[in-house]
């Protein structure tokens, strides 16, 4: 029997054992859908404090119930470790790794390269190889297949190779992973057989691509599409409020049109792993080509802007009230990237913090999903979240509304603040007067 044949047969009989190398926001609900499909599944991570929740039962990502691990671990279907060595028990290999940004905008691969030298010593016939982390067309091919090949092992006859960008939209219940469609691109049609055959157990619909650069560029087309409307709507907002109009009001009429037109939304900057990333990812690649991606770039610029323009904005409000950004005293409301979520990763709020701390104001925030701001890559606050009192609200100059979330009494802040700042259309809903309220 072929290796392909025999890993088809584990996979139909659910006895092929899955590895998923990354347990953050993409890999840990990737192992516990494979969890909940019937197969076995080992969670690979180098950060031991991961590990030693996953195994205690305990859930670190909000939307994750910490209920779906522990019915996982417990019944034997998943164990989280930080031996790499298990690799070679594993029939199904996943890399769900960060893929990050240089300081200078670059791709930041390590966390793939790392990933393969860890996978290439203990490669073995039978296994597929899926990676899942976002990057530019030729990634696989160029850092994967060119090290996998030095074992001697043959490529769709040995061993099997697939990209199939991950699609996550957390705290979106309308979309759990089991109905996005999953696309799956092989280097080899047998590599592209079995990777229809695994990730068939646990979404509803697998979409077949010619090759691997096709997978790669269609999640870069998704998140591209999104970055450079969002910069569409936000350069539309700052004009919008130079002409004295209202870009969400705007907006809502604009999606009564029933073709033609896909409402986005203004904010106050790009948040996330993926949008505020991704399109670099796409420019930095078409420079080998000799080509400019205009349209990416200037939405990265207008995006980027953003920020700056509300710290301006801020200091304008305050300038009526005859006071200056030094020395005011603001509360942020919302760390997270986007409402209902415990994600940080590139949040806006990060940055506006940094812009207003540094001009001299006195910076406190709340966050129910945020309790303390850890150190990142870039930025190190030490802050923790305040209670939204209305004493604390009414103590602060201004109210600067960053995350949106449901459960941030919205008719309290207007009520008790001198004013507020609000970038996301959060008090849209708040009745009785709100002259206090300033839209940025």
């Amino acid at each position: 029997m072929s290796e392909k044949d025999a890993l088809l047969s584990k996979i139909s009989g659910k006895t092929a054992r899955i590895g998923v190398i990354g347990m953050g926001y993409v890999g840990l609900p990737v192992a516990l859908q494979f969890c909940h499909a019937g197969f076995r599944v080992t969670g690979f991570d180098i950060d031991s404090a991961k590990v030693k929740s996953l195994m205690a039962g305990q859930s670190y990502i909000k939307h994750i119930p910490a209920e779906n691990i522990k019915a996982s671990v417990s019944s034997g279907k998943f164990d989280a470790v930080t031996d790499f060595d298990k690799l070679k028990e594993c029939d199904a290999v996943i890399i769900a790794v960060p893929t990050p940004l240089s300081d200078k905008k670059d791709p930041d691969l390590a966390y793939i390269n790392s990933t393969a030298e860890a996978i290439a010593p203990r490669l073995r016939r039978g296994q597929l190889i899926s990676l899942e982390s976002t990057t530019y067309p030729g990634t696989t091919r160029d850092l994967l297949l060119s090290r996998f090949e030095k074992s001697g092992l043959v490529v769709g006859k040995d061993y099997f190779l697939v990209f199939s960008p991950e699609r996550e939209d957390p705290g979106n219940d309308r979309f759990q992973l089991s109905v996005i469609p999953k696309v799956v691109g092989g280097v080899t049609p047998a590599c592209q057989e079995i990777g229809e055959a695994v990730y068939a157990n646990i979404v509803g619909r697998v979409v077949r691509v010619s090759s691997c650069e096709t997978a790669e560029m269609t999640k870069l087309l998704e998140n591209i599409f999104r970055s450079v409307n969002i910069a569409l709507v936000n350069e539309l907002k700052m004009l919008a409020d130079r002409m004295g109009l209202d870009i969400w009001e705007v907006i809502d009429a604009s999606a009564t049109k029933p073709f033609g037109f896909m409402a986005f939304y203004p904010g106050p900057g790009l948040g996330g792993h993926c949008i505020p990333i991704d399109p670099y990812y796409l420019s930095w690649k078409a420079k080998e080509y000799d080509f400019s991606t205009r349209f990416i770039e200037l939405a990265g610029e207008i995006n980027t802007h953003v920020p700056y323009w509300v710290v301006g904005k801020i200091a304008e409000t305050l300038n009526k009230s005859a006071k200056c950004i030094n020395g005011a005293n603001i509360l942020m409301l919302g760390m997270a990237y986007k409402k209902n979520v415990d994600d940080m990763r590139e949040s806006p709020a990060l940055h506006l913090l940094e812009l207003l701390g540094k001009q001299g104001a006195k910076m406190t925030y709340h966050d129910p999903y945020i309790p303390s701001v850890p150190k990142t890559r870039k930025f190190d606050f030490h802050l923790n979240s305040v209670e939204l009192t209305p004493a604390v609200v009414g103590a602060a100059d201004a109210v600067l509304i960053v995350t949106d979330h449901d459960n941030v009494d919205y008719d309290m802040v207007v009520k008790n603040a001198k004013v507020v700042i609000d970038t996301r259309n959060a008090t849209k809903r708040v009745k009785g007067d709100k002259k206090n309220v300033v839209m940025a």
